[in-house]
């Protein structure tokens, strides 16, 4: 791969700076998230302590259901970035979803999620903490049903996956039609957004790190790559709004993902790539037992690290921008002027980090193909004689 290194050096010295400091402003920002908290936490303290003081029942039901009204920031946030059975659009309204389940006792069970609201039984199960579980007659969790169950629902993040591969779908389809129907003439409307992106990919990335020779095997699973995390962070982009998804800030995304180039990598890899993860050339044997278990576990840390990447940066953004506009909300709480005058800096920053994150879903795409590409051009990096017989 040293071959390949001088042609990457400088733009990857450039995203390496930008992400530095695209890290260092999320730090900062979840410092203020945590240091605002903390002063509405002392806010709501005389309430905790009228709480453990109370001798009257009645004015105790009064403290606990005023404490239920109060807004839940964690709850809402939690509610945004993780996967349900159903699509929240606003307010109270939501599109329910397909369950379908399978229980070696009662079969194939196929409804819609509305039919299960949080805490009621239907046909044999409940919705529990979004987690769907058996129930045995008297309405408590059956265990052993439970761990037998099979959950294929269409939840939120599937139903998001087939929207953003259907678009996938239908961009590159239209585009190679009409390369199709007018060879050779000048891009228009679609096809001169794709063609430099595709460009780069191809000359940027592929070539660069796999080589001019064998980059076509690989090129399209890069390109695949590459347009389905740059579409679905851009979709993501959106937690806030109606009909957000937290696609590729879901860890099963980036595991998946990573799983492939993993496999792809493993079966690609010449006796080259075995022999310097076996047995290095030019390394002592006593050395080996220490380098060579190193070496094979830097084998399956690198999709490791891939998946990691991809899940953390973007599940850091979107829980960024929530926390935010919550502080609206926490402040407007304590007092209706507090909440006009933290609404200016939340939507403000919540503006500039939407700006930053445009930048990162870029970046996070590329990252992940470039390390992918260059993953695969070790695997197949032929061997050197001439190094070797120096």
């Amino acid at each position: 791969m040293t071959k390949f290194a001088p042609e990457i050096e400088k733009p990857g010295n450039l995203f390496r700076a930008m992400t530095n400091k695209i890290n260092i402003l999320k730090r900062i920002s979840l410092f203020l998230i945590v240091l605002f908290t903390t002063f509405s936490a002392f806010a709501y303290e005389p309430i905790e302590k009228e709480k453990n003081n109370i001798v009257n029942p009645p004015e105790a039901a009064k403290v606990e259901e005023k404490k239920s009204d109060k807004f839940n920031a964690g709850e809402l946030i939690i509610d945004h970035i993780t996967d349900s059975h159903e699509w929240h659009i606003a307010g109270h309204f939501a599109i329910p979803l397909p369950v379908i389940l399978y229980s070696s006792e009662k079969g194939l069970s196929v409804f819609l999620s509305n039919k299960l609201e949080e805490g009621e039984e239907y046909n044999g199960y409940k919705l529990e903490n979004k987690h769907i579980v058996a129930v045995d007659e008297d309405g408590a969790i059956d265990e052993n049903a439970t761990a037998k169950l099979w959950d294929i629902s269409i939840t939120k993040n599937v139903a998001s996956l087939f929207v953003s591969i259907a678009l996938m779908l239908w961009m590159f389809i239209s585009v190679a039609n009409k390369y199709k129907k007018n060879p050779g003439k000048a891009p228009k409307g679609m096809q001169s957004l794709l063609e430099p992106l595709i460009i780069f990919v191809r000359d940027d990335i592929a070539k660069s790190a796999i080589g001019e020779k064998k980059y076509k095997r690989y090129l399209p699973f890069l390109l695949t790559v590459f347009f389905f995390i740059f579409i679905n962070n851009l979709l993501g982009l959106i937690p806030v709004m109606p009909g957000g998804a937290n696609l590729t800030g879901n860890i099963a995304i980036g595991m998946t993902l990573a799983i492939m180039v993993f496999l792809i990598t493993i079966f690609s890899a010449n006796w080259n790539y075995w022999r310097h993860i076996i047995a290095m050339p030019g390394v002592p044997f006593g050395v080996l037992f220490i380098l060579t278990p190193i070496e094979i576990f830097g084998m399956f840390l690198k999709p490791m690290v891939l998946m990691i990447r991809l899940f953390a940066n973007m599940l850091a953004g979107h829980i960024i921008a929530l926390s935010f506009f919550c502080l609206i909300f926490i402040f407007a709480e304590m007092n209706p002027a507090v909440g006009w005058g933290v609404s200016i800096f939340s939507v403000a920053f919540t503006i500039f980090m939407g700006m930053l994150e445009l930048l990162v879903a870029f970046l996070q795409a590329y990252v992940f193909t470039l390390l992918s590409a260059m993953y695969f051009g070790s695997a197949i990096e032929e061997h050197h004689h001439a190094e070797e017989h120096h």
